[in-house]
């Protein structure tokens, strides 16, 4: 996914005034919002593209059927949660790490560092942005499973919104980390589609985690979208999210946060 090239240097110039009359955050974050809006691509493929996917599965006979070996649940139910980790996917790795490296790459960042708008206000409205995307998205694919094909709510709705936050923050830590090791923008998307790939399959994308042999299984409930799929499944069954899960998607959280931390570099 590119990043707004043509559209970085304006939110990086804006204008002092501005910032000090609202403050260097929301000065930034109305900027960014804008030009965030002005990206259909972004916006597509954060907000749209799991809620396509869900219903083009749902045109699949055979996915609107119980399934015994799925403990009498729909494989339809189980493309739930998997859609709405998929938008964490596309906001964390394929939309926003190019954005935050293009800036370095061009000197945004630099020349921030001179203004009232430190570099770090910039990347925290990035992740404000895509987070608030990807739960967006999660509302509209959790809107059209139960809608258009009967998929029951969360029943234990706490701690689907608990592991949600937690996917979330893993996967915006780890598009962070991915920024902080990437010197171009090019390299950044690379970066992105190497781990999104990987994140799509433990996602359960391709194969449902709950329909995957079990000593794949295993492996994959080690890795933070693996467990986050488990966690939000038992949520939607009624019961509460192992803390096991949650554990495995919060410790990726903390670790790869703390490595964007320490690794960024604003030039």
């Amino acid at each position: 996914m590119t990043p707004h090239d043509t559209l970085a240097a304006p939110a990086a110039a804006a204008p002092a005034a501005p910032a000090r009359r609202r403050g260097p955050l929301a000065a930034v974050l109305l900027a960014e919002t804008r030009l965030f809006l002005r990206e259909p691509g972004s916006l597509f493929w954060i907000f749209l593209s799991p809620t396509v996917l869900l219903v083009v599965l749902g045109f699949v006979p055979a996915f609107r059927e119980a399934d015994d070996n799925l403990g009498g649940r729909r494989v339809i139910d189980l493309y739930v949660p998997i859609s709405i980790l998929f938008a964490m996917i596309m906001a964390g790795l394929q939309a926003m790490p190019p954005v935050l490296t293009a800036y370095r790459e061009r000197g945004i960042l630099r020349r921030m560092s001179t203004t009232p708008v430190r570099p770090s206000t910039l990347l925290t409205v990035q992740i404000i942005l895509h987070g608030a995307a990807a739960l967006g998205s999660a509302l509209l694919v959790l809107a059209v499973g139960r809608i258009g094909y009967g998929v029951a709510l969360p029943g234990r709705l706490a701690g689907y919104v608990l592991a949600l936050l937690l996917a979330v923050s893993a996967v915006l830590a780890l598009g962070g980390t991915i920024c902080a090791v990437s010197r171009t923008a090019k390299a950044a998307t690379a970066g992105g589609s190497a781990a999104y790939l990987a994140m799509m399959f433990t996602a359960g994308v391709w194969v449902p985690v709950q329909a995957m042999p079990d000593t794949l299984r295993r492996i994959v409930q080690l890795t933070p979208f693996g467990a986050a799929s488990q966690a939000l499944d038992q949520a939607a069954s009624g019961a509460w999210p192992s803390w096991a899960y949650l554990g495995v998607v919060a410790l990726w959280a903390a670790l790869l946060g703390i490595a964007a931390s320490r690794l960024f570099r604003w030039q």
